[in-house]
């Protein structure tokens, strides 16, 4: 480990002119990171205080924590000196108050969440050393596509879930599980925004047998058909071959997050609202026919609609969630203090509710906005990118970060409907938080283009 970390402090070799940009992107990445673990430490601080007790989790957090951050803070100093410094802290931020709130909620899982971040940091390392051209992902799009798929399809012959009833989303290998779908988001968007680069020209509307410019493209009526929608095939494919294994296994969640993201990186490469209108649509129109088909999705909506005369049965979790985010008022009940605990499923689809009760209003600010400064960062790495491909690359890893965060906050709060994904870093979940620093380490690959 010595030897390790000896070989990763070395400097890396850049021209003069980088070398200044190099010096003071490691600066601001130590200070954040350092103010990260100082939250992290006070936190743990704060929760052994409530208990009157030192657990074995309060005491294993920050040490693996901070090992994990400095062996990537020296990786990318030595590999990736030029990129953007802001990445990591906010998500090393992030993972380790998961971390301390799961600790707080099931510390019994505490011990398998601290083994997936050092897996998920190992992700990011190997993404991270990769050559940068990520040629590597655009030439086998159908293949990462289609191994995605057979993983997700294997669910519904193989599938298991962890706690023995309930949806079988999950894939045990000797014990241990992970989710296709976490992984399968992740292959889409490589899939999307790789076809989308080959055939991003040919998707632009045409006009008297002459193309137009994607200026002009824009100009057109939204409501016409585009002649481009041959192109559209492979697409419309692999993508509804994902949304109709989600739906068997009533995955609503992932499902609504691949429409999502799908229509969001249609519009990023086309620039043509038709897309979207045409997908809200299909939206409204799906929406309807599951209420009428599924139980899941009208309990969902029901829950969402009017969720106190059941309460006490069928919308028991919102109406918990609810109680929660009204009982944090705007500084919290302090961590360790409330009852967040009530609230069933606490520690995956619901953290937000315990974020909102013990850390109120003021915590709930914070996290929102770090997530957004977050999301733009992708996006200015996405707007700085060289090349199309890599540009749609960070763009749907923006957009997927932004949806899901926004689809589980507005879930908890009863502000849409209540789908199943996980709040990225935050939620427990091994397959998540992998797919969660593999995105980053794409966006610091990326990153490095503004230079």
């Amino acid at each position: 480990m010595a030897a390790l970390v000896t070989l990763l402090a070395k400097p890396a070799r850049l021209p003069p002119y980088l070398e200044s940009q190099a010096e003071r992107v490691r600066r601001q990445e130590a200070v954040l990171l350092a103010l990260g673990g100082l939250f992290i430490a006070l936190g743990i601080l704060t929760l052994t205080g409530a208990r009157g007790v030192v657990q074995a989790g309060d005491v294993a957090i920050l040490p693996v924590w901070a090992a994990c951050m400095l062996l990537i803070y020296l990786a990318l100093s030595r590999f990736r000196p030029i990129h953007d410094p802001v990445l990591l802290p906010i998500a090393g931020t992030f993972t380790g108050w998961g971390l301390v709130l799961l600790d707080r909620l099931a510390p019994s899982l505490l011990i398998h969440q601290l083994t997936w971040m050092v897996v998920s940091t190992l992700g990011l390392l190997l993404v991270v050393l990769l050559p940068r051209n990520l040629r590597w992902l655009r030439r086998f799009r159908y293949t990462w596509l289609t191994a995605g798929l057979l993983l997700l399809a294997a669910t519904l012959v193989l599938g298991v879930n962890p706690l023995g009833e309930g949806p079988r989303l999950w894939l045990s290998l000797g014990g241990i599980y992970f989710q296709p779908s976490e992984i399968l988001k992740l292959l889409l968007i490589v899939f999307l925004a790789s076809y989308l680069h080959d055939k991003r020209e040919l998707l632009l509307d045409q006009a008297d047998g002459a193309p137009r410019t994607e200026e002009a493209g824009r100009k057109t009526s939204v409501l016409r058909l585009p002649s481009s929608v041959p192109y559209l095939a492979p697409l419309l494919v692999m993508w509804g071959l994902s949304v109709i294994l989600l739906i068997s296994q009533h995955d609503l969640g992932a499902a609504s997050l691949f429409f999502i993201v799908f229509l969001g990186m249609l519009y990023l490469a086309s620039g043509q609202a038709r897309y979207l209108v045409a997908g809200i649509a299909l939206l409204l129109i799906g929406g309807a026919i599951g209420y009428r088909l599924f139980d899941v999705v009208q309990l969902r909506v029901d829950a969402w609609w009017n969720p106190w005369p059941e309460a006490r049965s069928r919308a028991f979790q919102i109406a918990q969630s609810l109680y929660a985010i009204a009982a944090g008022g705007l500084l919290g009940q302090g961590l360790g203090l409330g009852t967040p605990t009530f609230v069933p499923v606490v520690h995956s689809d619901f953290i937000f509710a315990a974020v909102a009760e013990e850390f109120g209003l003021a915590g709930t600010l914070a996290l929102i906005a770090g997530f957004a400064v977050l999301v733009a960062r992708a996006a200015r790495a996405a707007t700085l990118a060289h090349g199309t491909f890599r540009m749609l690359l960070a763009g749907g890893l923006a957009l997927v970060l932004g949806a899901q965060t926004l689809i589980i906050m507005g879930g908890n709060a009863r502000l849409i409907p209540l789908t199943g994904v996980t709040l990225p870093f935050l939620s427990y979940g091994g397959s998540s938080l992998l797919v969660s620093f593999i995105m980053i380490g794409l966006l610091i690959q990326v990153s490095g283009d503004a230079a």
